[in-house]
């Protein structure tokens, strides 16, 4: 038989219900802490992985780092090693230069005073030639050629013996300058105007017996009534000569001549008396006494007292101090 039951009481029921309600409040907050928790933990793994991967990432980037310091490191080394190196190579390179600029000055130098004593030694030999050509062909224009030569050598020489030897120089110049053509020259002149002087003398006495006539000389009436047909001459100042004789006599009065010239060219004095000598005894022999005939006689006496040589005693001192220098090796 069914019962019907008997239906609780409105208070007890509500009783149990709030318990419940209560449990499962709980229950679910229990669950959802435990998930949170759980997710709070998948978080916290999440996390630590990926801080672990960080770190070591970290790790290996601060390796890498190690790796590339200890690199650097040792190429800084090797740079410190090459840079040693090199400074080395580079105070050796210094040395070098100075060592070379030391050569190139020494070089420059003794450049420098080769050039000097080069210019020296020119102007020594064109000194020389000098004095040899005025010595023995009493070449005056040749030497001054020469001594101009000389000059322009002694200018690139800078010292003050090279300024001695200039201002020397210069006062050789001017002696030169003041002889003119030269006593030779001037002797050979005066030969060949004496030359051609004896080519113009009366052969037959006519201009000593119109001298005679105009200057009212008192001769006997005879020579005077005979001077029309006869030539009287004296034979012992030159007797008659045939034209043989002439001729030899001419001819040896050019040889003479010619003797004459030769000891001027060699500056020989007592060759050049003796061979005026002769010439004026030819003349004699060849010629009657006229005044032509003296005045070629008073040349041939001023020819004799002539100068040959140079009379200028500046001549040579600048070869005598050159030569000086190089003996005592005095550097210009």
């Amino acid at each position: 038989m069914n019962e019907t039951p008997t239906p609780l009481p409105p208070r007890r029921a509500l009783r149990w219900i709030a318990p419940l309600i209560i449990v499962l409040l709980l229950v679910a907050a229990s669950g959802w802490g435990w998930h949170a928790w759980q997710q709070g933990q998948e978080r916290a793994r999440l996390q630590s992985q990926a801080d672990a991967v960080r770190l070591q990432g970290l790790l290996d980037t601060v390796d890498a780092l190690r790796r590339d310091q200890r690199a650097t490191s040792a190429r800084l080394q090797d740079a410190a090693s090459a840079n040693r190196v090199l400074r080395d190579e580079v105070l050796g390179l210094g040395q070098r230069s100075a060592l070379l600029e030391e050569n190139l000055a020494r070089l420059a130098e003794t450049t420098r005073q080769d050039s000097q004593a080069l210019h020296r030694d020119e102007a020594e030999l064109l000194l020389t030639q000098a004095a040899q050509r005025l010595d023995a062909a009493d070449d005056l224009d040749g030497a001054r050629r020469l001594y101009a030569l000389a000059a322009a050598q002694l200018d690139d020489l800078p010292s003050a013996d090279a300024l001695n030897l200039r201002q020397a120089l210069m006062q050789e110049r001017n002696a030169l300058d003041a002889l003119g053509t030269g006593p030779r020259a001037q002797a050979r002149l005066r030969l060949a105007s004496l030359a051609e002087s004896l080519q113009t003398l009366p052969v037959h006495g006519a201009a000593t017996q119109a001298s005679g006539t105009a200057t009212g000389d008192a001769r006997p009436w005879w020579q005077i009534a005979l001077a029309a047909f006869v030539e009287i001459t004296p034979s012992a100042v030159n007797g008659p000569l045939t034209a043989a004789d002439r001729a030899v006599a001419a001819d040896a009065l050019q040889l003479e001549l010619t003797l004459a010239r030769a000891a001027v060219e060699r500056g020989d004095r007592p060759a050049l008396r003796q061979a005026l000598d002769r010439i004026e005894r030819g003349m004699t022999a060849l010629w009657p006494d006229s005044p032509a005939l003296r005045r070629q006689r008073a040349e041939l006496t001023a020819l004799r007292s002539a100068p040959l040589r140079l009379d200028a005693p500046e001549l040579g001192s600048t070869l005598q101090q050159l030569r000086t220098l190089r003996d005592g090796e005095t550097p210009l």
